[in-house]
Formats: structure tokens, sequence, C-alpha cells
């Protein structure tokens, strides 16, 4: 219908397959808009609501080459997002001589979630994880980090909204970890793939967690990823369609890929080195 955002849907098997084929459903199915963030003379971006399905999180191969970025990279982001090694650098309060910090990490606010006018810190990952060990069908097992006092006023906002969990039992006796992300916004090309890798790897943090509570076995079920804006910008669109869309005609899947399993030992090598660099950050 005209005027109407898409919406599109993916599935894979594994993250760096859902990947892929996200960003050529966009590309080839997307609309054509305008963003806050163009400077003249930049093309629309390709633009649409996505949701993105990984059945099984863990498959290999799990990490694509194409993403904007190189392992240590993505091991510092995990880090980022998992340990709060970037924490330091969120500004507090409306404090202007911070002004060159940041507004926010995702690690700051699922895990250090604070409300003005309370005192109590709010790790809202093991909220979650406890409330599932209890009850493994609640539907109230959720983190989020919008803060509507901030968020709404700021430059720049969190474009993760929410995490959402439940379990279920299968068959084997087994607890199945199901988990839905919601971005508002998510840039496909240069950022949404080391969201997936990491916030998957906080998936399993919260299986491992929600094991150790309920003494049960818990494994890793789909994971989906949705977007509000789900969009490669028209800045990069030449980079994108000459990197990204001529790979696909060169090599095979399999050559566009890692598997983790393979390079899971240099990008832990890399961690001293990463946790180093993080804590000069800001100084």
């Amino acid at each position: 219908m005209a005027g109407s955002i898409p919406v599109l849907l993916v599935e894979g098997e594994g993250l760096a397959e859902a990947w892929e084929k996200s960003l050529i459903s966009v590309y080839e199915n997307g609309c054509d808009i305008k963003t806050e963030y163009d400077k003249p003379g930049d093309p629309p971006s390709k633009d649409a609501t996505m949701m993105i399905v990984v059945r099984n999180p863990l498959a290999e191969p799990m990490i694509h080459k194409d993403f904007p970025g190189g392992l240590e990279d993505l091991q510092e982001y995990v880090l980022e997002v998992i340990e709060g090694i970037k924490d330091h650098l969120v500004r507090s309060g409306a404090d202007d001589s911070e002004n060159t910090k940041w507004e926010y990490t995702y690690h700051q606010r699922l895990m250090r979630y604070e409300v003005p006018g309370i005192e109590r810190v709010y790790d809202q990952i093991d909220i979650l994880a406890r409330k599932l060990a209890e009850t493994p069908y609640s539907r109230r097992a959720q983190a989020i980090t919008w803060k509507v006092w901030d968020d709404n006023f700021c430059y720049d906002p969190p474009c993760l909204q929410s995490i959402w969990c439940r379990l279920l039992q299968g068959d084997d006796g087994c607890w199945w970890l199901n988990t839905n992300v919601r971005f508002r916004s998510n840039d496909a090309y240069k950022a949404a793939f080391m969201n997936m890798f990491a916030l998957v790897q906080l998936q399993l943090k919260i299986a491992e967690r929600i094991s150790s509570l309920a003494g049960i076995e818990v494994k890793l079920g789909r994971y989906v990823h949705s977007a509000d804006s789900y969009h490669i910008y028209g800045a990069y669109m030449r980079e994108f369609e000459d990197r990204f869309l001529k790979a696909l005609k060169t090599r095979t899947f399999e050559e566009r890929c890692f598997r983790y399993e393979d390079v899971k030992s240099i990008m832990e090598e890399s961690i001293p080195a990463v946790r180093e660099k993080a804590a000069r950050m800001g100084r």
C-alpha cells in the first residue's frame, strides 16, 4: 500500500545466514527514505521494519566476514555488552563538563538501571533470570533500556529497547531459552551483526544463570531480532554494493564466514588488551 513502510521477515539456521539474508531483503524490498543523519547530497536510505529469526543461535558458521570490523572489534563489543568495560564513559546527570561522554551503554541500562530518586540499582538481567528460574513459562521476564525522563530529549538515545525471554521444555526434558530482542532503530550493515552476536552471548549467559539458579539444563532456543527501522544508510550504499553484494557472487557462503569455534581462541587472546584499551578511554 502506498505510504506503508515494508514489513520483512527472514529466517536462517545461524546468525551469519540470517544476517546476510536480512541485508539482501532490506536492499531489495526496503523503501527509500531520508534520515536525521543525512548530509547534503546523500542518497536516501533503504529501510524496513524487519524480523530476523535465528533458529539455532550457536549454529556454525556463526560469524560473517563481511560485517565492518575485525574479530578483535567483535570481542570488544561483546565485553562492552556483557562486562560493561566502557560503563565509565557514560555521563552522569546533566553535567556539561562531561558532554563528550556517552549517553548510555547497553550493559549499564540492562544491568545497572537507575531511576531518579530511587537508591536501588536494578540488575534487570539477573531479575529476568530469577523470574524464569522460578516460573519458566512467565511472560513477564524482560529487560528494558528506555528512560522516558532522559531518552525523549537526548541526542543519542539507545537503539536497543527490550529483551524478552521465555522457557519451553522440549520432548527430551531439556529447557530451551527463547529470546526476543527489539530495536527501535538498527543500522543493518554497520551494526546489526555485532548487536546480534553480542546479544546471543548474553542469551547464553542468561541460560547459564537460570540453569545455576534452578538446577535444570537450559539450552539456547530460537533468537528473534526485530527492528522498527532496519536500514542501510544511503551514505555508504556504494560501499555496501561494492563490498557486500559483490562477495555474494564471488565467494561461497562458507568462504564468506568464520566458524566461531575456529577463531574463538584468537578472540579470547585479545581480551586482556581490549580491557586495557577500554580502561584508558576517557582519561
